[in-house]
Formats: structure tokens, sequence, C-alpha cells
């Protein structure tokens, strides 16, 4: 359809906060950014059962293969979460689905967690309430494949600060601000946080492998 319409490249997410923000992010690379609804593709009980791996790494290229397979298009895939010292790193990996499962069917997932959150830390005192956030961005096509990741580092504060954002964001604080990712401003998330860091380290593969070699054919 001519070298004017912009390669698409899929983001394996049903999560339409993720999708805007990594579209913001990339949003001056040439690429359409498409999320599974965009292209048809109906949710499946197998996607429950994409992230069975003890790294992010592993479970992002789990899902970039598994979106490669359905559509056929370049992928760009995320897995990252919420990993607390005082936790032994966790809930890592199993960050949304951190909750039981009754206080998810009694608060919905993102509040459930939080709660959660603050119950395992009840003893635990201000100076050791340290956390990062870790992301891990697969990027897959039909030759080759990378991972990239980012990292940002906080405290988690002991009760929910802020009305923004998503997930853990009113609970945490990252280095060098006073306020949670939910009282700060967009445009600092968007500048500092994990995903932030891994989605700009993936542009030079989009960039390479997509944009150049495709050359805007869809």
């Amino acid at each position: 359809m001519g070298g004017l319409n912009p390669p698409p490249v899929l983001v394996a997410t049903r999560s339409a906060h993720k999708l805007r923000e990594i579209r913001d992010l990339l949003a001056d690379v040439p690429v359409r950014l498409l999320g599974p609804e965009d292209l048809g593709l109906p949710a499946r009980e197998e996607e429950e059962r994409l992230e069975p791996f003890d790294t992010f790494a592993l479970n992002a290229l789990s899902k970039a293969k598994y979106f490669h397979r359905r559509s056929g298009l370049p992928v760009l895939a995320d897995d990252s979460g919420l990993c607390v010292d005082a936790l032994g790193g966790g809930p890592g990996v199993r960050t949304r689905r951190f909750a039981p499962a009754e206080w998810v069917d009694r608060w919905g997932r993102d509040e459930a967690n939080n709660r959660w959150l603050l119950d395992r830390m009840g003893g635990v005192a201000d100076g050791q309430r340290t956390a990062h956030y870790r992301c891990a961005v697969a990027l897959t096509d039909d030759l080759r494949h990378e991972v990239v990741e980012g990292v940002v580092r906080g405290h988690i504060v002991r009760e929910p600060r802020g009305t923004g954002g998503f997930g853990y964001d009113p609970l945490f604080v990252p280095e060098g601000y006073e306020g949670s990712y939910a009282e700060l401003p967009e445009a600092v998330k968007a500048e500092t946080s994990h995903r932030s860091v891994a989605v700009r380290r993936a542009r030079g593969w989009i960039e390479t492998h997509v944009v150049r070699n495709r050359g805007g054919r869809i």
C-alpha cells in the first residue's frame, strides 16, 4: 500500500493503560502500534498461561512468541512487576496475581493487590521498605528476537497516595521524588518508569528490524 503507510507492530497486551503508555513512548517512531483487539484477535483462555516462568524476561518472550504466531506481525510484549526487598523480591513475577482470589472478588484486582501488599508489610520499618519496579520488553518477528529491561528504584509507603496511574502506583515512591507515581505528573512517570526505560531501549530494534527492513510495507 506504499511506503507512506507505517508498518504495524502488535503490542501484546489487553491493558488499555499499558497500550496507551507504550504508544506515547514510541509516538515519534514511524510504526502503527496495534493491540490484539485492533486485529480482531479474541482473548483465549490459554493467554492466562503465557507467564509460567520465574523471570520477567522469559515471560515477556513467551507472550511475544505466542502473539507473533497468532498475528504474523512483529510483536512487542512486556512483563513487569514490583520487587520488594522485605518480601524477598516478591511479588515479582506474581505482581498482577498477588492478592488472594477472595480479596480480588471483594475489591477488584488493583485495590486488592495494594491492600494485600500493605497487609504483608505491616511490620516493616520505614527504612526497610525499599523496592523496585522491573520491566522486560521482548521483541520478535519472523527471524529474530531480543529482550531489554528497565528498572526504577524507590520505596513503599504505608497508605495509598494519589489518584493517577494504575496498579501499585499509589504505593510506590520513586527515588528522587516525594510523591507516589499516582501523585506525580504523568510526564514524570513517562520519563522515569521501568517501562519507559525498557521501551526506549527497544526503539533501536524496532527501527532496524521493522521500519528499515519493511520499508513501510504491510
